[in-house]
């Protein structure tokens, strides 16, 4: 067990002992007051037996049942195999000018969209798919969804911008999109060229934020740290600030030298998404349970071969 919804209420297990003290002071009133009649014989039989009374059995049923039922409203979690409702996948990819180079075939742009789809199309059934894109903000290329073939169309239709590169707003945007969906595992997939050199949050501001909202980034840097010669369009691809942000979300950095590579990191990132045992509320569990108990102590009360106090 992993812990409660709502604790509070096992405060209320407080309670058994004394009404425990308060049952064992009754009986014990009761037994004193059969002394003075006939029936000492039938009670010194009932305390030599050893055999715990029809009264104690019931008056114990009875706390059982409070205390499953107590356990049930504090709503206890444990995780549970196949419970995952699927993940939410992010995918915060660089429109920037620089993703126009052709050092990557037929673009940087075209080749992380050919990879991208790659991990699209390998995902679960119950994941669901996001996309961001940015260069001088960001914004949703397609928003989170189950539709895996309508993401897919989205990835198709985008295009490279010339704008400078807002890679802080990209991440948190991705954040934001990946934790709209309450109750799910969330991971962000960033891909970029170059350096953050544009927008309101820094880099380091984004990956805080997802580290708050414990939500993991892989980041994937595209290009090379000296300028392509095919190319008049170049970046210095920032590898330290991208480790920094996988390494402070708990996610990991990967770096692709060309499109095979790129292909093949994002293929692998499929089988690297968190998918462990979601905590999942078992408190229905104890409330059968407290109706089960409660229907044995009625049987044992009122049932065939009651024996009445």
């Amino acid at each position: 067990m992993t812990g409660f919804a709502e604790p509070l209420w096992l405060i209320g297990l407080a309670a058994i002992p004394v009404l425990c003290l308060l049952y064992r002071r009754a009986v014990r009133e009761r037994s004193y007051a059969a002394l003075t009649f006939s029936r000492v014989a039938v009670a010194a039989k009932i305390r030599s037996s050893g055999r715990l009374p029809r009264p104690h059995a019931l008056f114990a049923l009875a706390l059982l049942a409070l205390a499953l039922i107590l356990v049930g409203l504090a709503d206890p979690h444990i995780p549970l195999e196949g419970t995952d409702e699927g993940v939410s996948v992010v995918l915060v990819l660089d429109t920037s000018g620089s993703m126009q180079a052709t050092d990557y075939h037929p673009t940087r742009l075209e080749a992380a969209k050919a990879a991208a789809e790659i991990l699209l199309s390998r995902l679960n059934p119950d994941d669901y798919a996001g996309i961001v894109v940015f260069e001088s903000g960001a914004t949703s290329a397609a928003y989170l969804s189950p539709d895996r073939d309508r993401v897919i169309e989205r990835l198709h239709g985008i295009r490279g911008r010339d704008g400078q590169t807002a890679l802080g707003d990209g991440l948190a945007l991705g954040v934001d999109m990946a934790d709209s969906i309450p109750n799910r595992h969330r991971v962000v997939i960033l891909l970029s060229d170059g350096a953050g050199n544009a927008g309101t949050f820094s880099a380091v501001e984004a990956a805080a934020y997802a580290r708050e909202r414990s939500v993991p980034v892989y980041t994937v840097g595209i290009g090379s740290a000296t300028p392509p010669a095919s190319t008049q369009e170049y970046a210095a691809l920032d590898e330290e600030t991208l480790r920094a942000i996988a390494r402070t979300t708990g996610g990991e950095y990967y770096a692709a030298a060309d499109e095979g590579t790129l292909a093949a990191i994002y293929a692998g990132l499929t089988g690297e998404i968190p998918r462990e045992p979601k905590d999942t509320s078992i408190r229905d569990l104890f409330f059968a349970g407290a109706l089960g108990v409660l229907l044995l102590e009625i049987y044992l009360r009122y049932g065939r071969g009651r024996i009445l106090p």
